[in-house]
């Protein structure tokens, strides 16, 4: 199992990119795809019609966001954590992810920076 940390700074402010994450509507915006989220601890949701799923862990907002994505049923949990800190340009996400199996980190990893980060970057018209 191996992890994942990347930064991406966006000209906003931590609430206007807490409300990207935790909106439905707006993540349905910046991932071009049908998506299931409710901003509540304990609900599962779906990004790009279900090619990313998981369970939210906790919500503080305008500062951070757990989750679990599945890799599937034999792994150990993938925790997710975005933390947003406030910079003099808007704001520095920082996203971590724990626990992606080997095989799959190649793939998985490409697939954050362009579609997730990637998006999001998209979304606020930065360049990433």
């Amino acid at each position: 199992m191996k992890n994942y940390k990347k930064y991406l700074p966006l000209p906003a402010s931590p609430e206007e990119v807490y409300l990207a994450l935790t909106k439905a509507q707006s993540i349905q915006l910046w991932t071009g795809a049908e998506v299931e989220f409710i901003e509540e601890a304990g609900t599962e949701f779906s990004f790009w019609d279900g090619d990313i799923v998981g369970k939210n862990i906790e919500f503080d907002p305008n500062k951070k966001i757990v989750q679990q994505w599945y890799f599937g049923e034999d792994s150990e949990p993938s925790i997710v954590t975005i933390k947003l800190h406030e910079d003099k340009k808007g704001t520095s996400l920082e996203f971590v992810q724990t626990n992606i199996p080997e095989e799959d980190y190649k793939d998985f990893t490409e697939g954050i920076e362009e579609y997730f980060l990637g998006g999001l970057a998209d979304f606020f018209e930065v360049e990433f």
